[in-house]
């Protein structure tokens, strides 16, 4: 008997090879976890801090106090007007933290592709078992309905069976009626005298 179109595995064998993998791993139940090094600690801590509003807030209370002390300073001046001092402190801070926050950002950007490798994996291994379990909706279904088929055909014969015993019965009981009218209009007959 061939198969509707729809009935038809959409599981192929590589496909449920890859079904049986991820099984065996079960992605869902175990993410991916990254080790963190010390070095990728410091660079969270750092990307973290620099990017916030509180060290941007003290950051900038601290130029101005510089700027302000060194501008307003009776005494001494350790950083005069161009704020040479200030503008290579300012120089090691971003020489030293934009690759930091590059490191944290590289870190980051590689838990995130992790991750989605590891949602795709799921998914996956969801679609696939789901087109597993409509397969065996189908079979299911399909067994179904021949079972329904042959309950049918099987009442159908037994209708007809019914039907021909209740016609031979009806005839039967149709006969002994004539035989029994016939008897009867005989027996009248040769009683009454004419």
């Amino acid at each position: 008997m061939r198969q509707p179109k729809w009935m038809r595995p959409r599981v192929s064998k590589e496909e449920f090879q890859m079904l049986q993998r991820l099984r065996d791993r079960q992605p869902a139940r175990h993410p991916p976890k990254s080790k963190m090094t010390m070095g990728d600690r410091v660079a969270d801590t750092v990307a973290s801090t620099v990017g916030s509003w509180r060290f941007i807030i003290i950051q900038s209370i601290l130029l101005s106090l510089w700027i302000t002390l060194n501008v307003i300073a009776t005494i001494q001046h350790w950083d005069p007007y161009p704020f040479i001092l200030l503008n290579l402190m300012l120089s090691f801070q971003a020489a030293y933290t934009a690759p930091i926050i590059m490191m944290s950002q590289n870190r980051q950007s590689n838990i995130d592709r992790e991750r989605s490798e590891h949602d795709y994996q799921v998914n996956v291994k969801a679609e696939l078992e789901v087109e597993l379990l409509q397969d065996k909706m189908n079979i299911l279904r399909e067994v179904e309905i021949v079972e329904l088929t042959q309950l049918v055909k099987d009442q159908q014969q037994r209708l007809q069976r019914m039907e021909e015993l209740l016609l031979q019965r009806l005839d039967a009981i149709t006969a002994s009626k004539d035989e029994n009218n016939l008897n009867s209009s005989r027996s009248h007959q040769e009683s009454s005298p004419d």
